[in-house]
């Protein structure tokens, strides 16, 4: 059954219902499962209608992007009814003009609108009928309303709270919308067009998933009975042009000397861990560390949802998998890890560690597979190495604390943590080198430090990227593999550049 079929169907189940819970839309929700919820579809079940790419097949060239309403034009009520009407009778048609996208739908879709205007006799302004085909085309082949959020490059994040409340981030900062979703059901089924080509499912036994767009941006979902108040959306935005070095330099997040330090690092195969709190852009600079790997290493990548996009072509990605509605079929973060340790690689990428999987990641830095990469989240270098330390015993390996401590100290090289400050900018704070054990304690240097200074006008954080005046000791190594940097370099003090990522 297509995407408008299921639509259709749904809608019709709704309007059976009795006037004041079709009109609650959220009433009905809160005394059980949504009516005629669309159940996932399959991978390669077909998800979509013929030509009207939906969000079921996983072969569609991505979401539809039309010309927004203006910025500064005030929002007008959606017409939910006239566009199910329009919706349904799009379904019902078998046009062969059905394979039409783009350009093509936008017309058919505008076509059908007129007949059903003429048919009932009633007229619309101009704004209003393209108000209402947008619509039309963000729930055939987008979205749903959601669409302009993330067609707009200046937001970095989408937050549904409820089929009224639509959040986003922007610059940093959070701010209300006037998007708007019919009623509960219409938002669980958003989330079911994102997750079903991905063989993901979400219902009251599984009430929570973790996801991906076309373009790579991270989307977990939440529903009841996990979610008291309804269903919950939340997307991470990615660049559509993946960020470069020169990018995090231009938007004050490191300096061009830290960016100097950290190519030479990954370029003579030192293991690092990106580390900072939630939102702080480890994964963007995982990205940008990642670029610096020469085209002819092989490279295995480990991820919860796939997210990485690296450009060199010898690159083999892993996704770890949720348990299925029986409860079998998981494969572990940690599986992968150590299947991934059979492919012969060069380098081992994993987006992050949280559990017992840290310790076969380190023990993968400790045998050969030096250059490897990953976050995790920390709120400063040390409490890194108290995290690093919690998450192998997580692996349930009797360990003493030494033995950690131990495998901790020689297999990372260095740390680069991350934070996001009050004003929403993201800053690389500390460039920190691990240089061994002393007594049952690992010992680490500051290279590079982010202070800060104060607040300027409009409360902008006011800071300066400053060198510790220490020396890696791993600089021998570096030069022993290429990559030379000047002496200078860790001496000059460099101020902090406005903007950040």
């Amino acid at each position: 059954m297509s995407i408008l079929q299921r639509l259709a169907q749904q809608q019709a189940q709704q309007q059976a219902q009795s006037p004041g819970q079709a009109q609650a839309g959220g009433a009905g929700f809160a005394e059980g499962p949504p009516a005629a919820a669309p159940p996932p579809t399959p991978p390669g079940a077909g998800g979509s209608a013929p030509g009207l790419p939906g969000l079921g097949d996983p072969g569609a060239t991505g979401p539809l992007t039309l010309e927004p309403p203006a910025a500064a034009a005030p929002a007008r009520p959606v017409r939910w009814e006239l566009i199910l009407q329009l919706l349904r009778r799009l379904a019902a048609d078998s046009d062969p003009e059905a394979a039409a996208a783009g350009d093509a739908l936008r017309a058919r879709v505008r076509r059908t609108l007129d007949e059903l205007l003429a048919e009932a006799g009633q007229t619309l302004a101009r704004s209003e009928r393209d108000d209402v085909v947008r619509q039309a085309c963000y729930e055939i082949a987008g979205f749903g309303p959601i669409q302009p959020l993330l067609d707009d490059d200046g937001i970095t994040e989408v937050m549904v709270n409820g089929p009224e409340d639509v959040f986003v981030e922007r610059a940093g900062h959070i701010e209300p919308t006037d998007v708007r979703f019919r009623d509960h059901a219409h938002l669980l089924q958003t989330i079911h067009k994102i997750v079903a080509p991905l063989g993901r499912r979400i219902d009251e036994s599984s009430p929570m998933v973790d996801a991906r767009l076309p373009d790579g941006s991270r989307v977990n979902a939440i529903i009841p009975p996990l979610a008291v108040r309804g269903p919950a959306l939340t997307v991470r935005k990615f660049s559509r042009q993946p960020l470069g070095i020169d990018d995090l330099v231009a938007r004050g997040t490191l300096t061009p000397e830290i960016a100097l330090l950290l190519r030479a690092a990954v370029g003579a195969r030192l293991n690092a861990i990106v580390s900072g709190g939630t939102g702080s852009g480890k994964t963007t600079t995982l990205n940008v560390l990642s670029s610096f790997i020469g085209d002819s290493e092989r490279i295995v990548t480990i991820e919860d949802a796939a997210e990485l996009r690296l450009q060199q072509r010898h690159v083999v990605s892993l996704e770890a998998r949720p348990a299925n509605a029986e409860g079998h079929g998981r494969v572990a973060i940690r599986d992968l890890v150590i299947n991934a340790l059979r492919m012969r690689p060069d380098r081992i990428i994993v987006g992050e560690v949280r559990g017992g999987e840290a310790l076969d990641m380190l023990q993968a830095m400790n045998t050969g597979h030096d250059g490897s990469l990953t976050t995790a989240h920390a709120n400063s270098p040390r409490e890194l190495l108290y995290r690093l330390e919690t998450m192998v015993l997580l692996s349930g390996a009797e360990l003493p604390a030494r033995a950690i401590r131990e495998q901790i100290a020689s297999a990372i090289d260095l740390i680069v943590h991350q934070s996001r400050l009050r004003d929403g900018t993201r800053r690389v704070t500390h460039v920190t080198e691990l240089v061994g054990m002393e007594g049952d304690t690992i010992t680490l240097q500051d290279l590079f430090i982010y202070e800060q200074q104060g607040l300027e006008d409009h409360q902008r954080v006011r800071g300066r990227f400053r060198p510790t005046g220490v020396v890696p000791s791993f600089l021998p190594v570096l030069e022993a593999r290429g990559q030379r940097l000047p002496q200078d370099l860790f001496w000059a003090e460099t101020a902090s550049a406005a903007g950040g990522m």
